[in-house]
């Protein structure tokens, strides 16, 4: 029988797997489900919802820390989950305002999540389990871009266009999944250590009332938050966050491609016939196994210490430049903006399914490169002050993911690609020169 926070932690992960199953599915295929719409009144953009959402998302950041000392991880993410769900909720039904409002509010409830979410994990885990539990949690997680997907591509097999009746029946069926995973973090229970500690502090309180325990401990939580906004202020101006935010602000731009441009681009190249719609799906599962494998692999690769963090980055560069680049080639210029769902310009090579999804599958594979040595080398650097330093992370990434979903509606593809080819290569470039720098200050073979 597994002890408590075992339990927790394979429930929690069980919770995001089904809420992100929703979510990652809606993302990637939003844009598409919104130029088929059969409806004069609605005129939002997929892109532009989720540049929305990523705004919000980085901003919101700085504030719920305190929400959720106050309010606790276990409602924070309960309630969280109930935005998720609303968000989805308005595809079955779409009005413009209510697609942008609850763009709004989930925006605020992904950064109420994922810092619930790190607080809890931490909360059920210690020196020994937290490489295990985090390890669990993120295989849970990732797994989500397999099922969603994978019902897009049997729903939507030699569909050309997506019906009304179509789109609700699947976000019925994704509504259903998102509140599940709402639901899931109700059964969540605290560690025997928290009840301990929770009731250590209820004897020395006994005389206090409950309101009065909530004004002290969000007293405790806003002070908390100012001087973490005060270290976030300060590490902003180190040379080695400066650096690496070239690499943050790429990993942005190329998540913001991976998760709802891509798919859009080959639902819409007119040459891949009546299953074009349903290769979104295929490649959303394609960038999944790569996401997988490559954190998998690079874990192993670190652990044994063949390779170091700049040799992860450069290939993840190469594998993302040879993606690019036969993107290029494969799918048409005019694949991002086409009005209507198919595209009308030529690409230079005779489009192929296999292809496509080779840089379905290489684009995971880069992505997993930067995010992994992004953490570890946040993690090494700023032990003391990871807090901070991941908030610089997620809010850098998270600003030029929603500006790179404001311009995918208007740039070509060529234009878009050639964007992320220069920041990739000044991120990458900005790696190596932090890298340096920490062996240099360490005194590290250089090899």
């Amino acid at each position: 029988m597994c002890d408590i926070r075992t339990y927790n932690v394979v429930i929690l992960g069980i919770g995001f797997l089904f809420i992100f199953t929703a979510f990652t599915t809606c993302g990637n295929i939003e844009q598409t489900v919104v130029k088929s719409l059969d409806n004069a009144t609605f005129t939002g953009s997929g892109y532009h919802s989720l540049g929305i959402i990523y705004g919000i998302f980085s901003f919101a950041n700085l504030l719920a820390p305190p929400v959720v000392t106050v309010i606790g991880p276990r409602f924070t993410m309960f309630f969280s989950g109930i935005l998720y769900s609303g968000y989805i909720a308005v595809f079955i039904n779409p009005w413009t305002w209510s697609f942008y409002f609850t763009s709004v509010l989930i925006g605020i409830g992904a950064a109420l999540l994922w810092t619930a979410q790190g607080h809890f994990l931490v909360e059920n885990s210690d020196a020994s389990t937290i490489n295990r539990n985090t390890g669990l949690f993120w295989a849970l997680l990732q797994c989500s871009m397999l099922f969603g997907n994978l019902y897009v591509y049997l729903d939507w097999k030699g569909k050309s266009e997506i019906s009304d009746g179509d789109r609700r029946i699947m976000f019925i069926a994704l509504l259903v999944t998102s509140v599940i995973g709402t639901l899931s973090f109700l059964i969540l229970r605290r560690s025997q250590q928290l009840e301990d500690e929770v009731l250590s502090e209820e004897e020395g309180r006994s005389l206090l009332s409950s309101r009065l325990i909530y004004k002290q401990r969000a007293n405790s939580a806003i002070n908390d938050a100012k001087a973490e906004f005060k270290t976030i202020l300060h590490l902003f101006g180190t040379k080695t966050i400066l650096l690496l935010a070239c690499c943050m602000a790429y990993s942005g731009l190329e998540l913001s491609f991976y998760s709802g441009v891509y798919g859009t681009c080959i639902g819409a190249t007119s040459q891949f016939g009546d299953g074009a719609k349903a290769l979104i799906g295929i490649s959303g599962i394609v960038v999944g196994f790569g996401e997988i494998i490559g954190g998998g692999l690079f874990g192993l690769i670190l652990k044994n210490n063949r390779f170091r963090r700049t040799s992860v980055v450069f290939l993840g560069m190469v594998v993302h430049f040879v993606a690019f680049y036969l993107i290029f080639l494969n799918i048409p210029d005019d694949a991002p903006v086409a009005f209507k769902s198919s595209t009308q310009e030529k690409p230079y090579l005779s489009p192929s399914v296999s292809i496509a999804m080779l840089c379905s599958f290489l684009l995971g594979l880069g992505d997993s490169c930067f995010n992994t040595q992004l953490y570890s080398i946040l993690g090494r650097v700023y032990t003391e002050q990871s807090a901070p330093a991941f908030a610089i992370f997620k809010f850098i990434q998270s600003i030029f993911a929603a500006v790179a979903f404001f311009y995918s509606g208007y740039l070509l593809l060529t234009w878009q690609l050639l964007i992320m080819v220069i920041l990739g290569f000044i991120g990458t470039l900005c790696f190596f020169m932090v890298e340096r720098m920490q062996n240099v200050s360490a005194d590290l073979p250089e090899y």
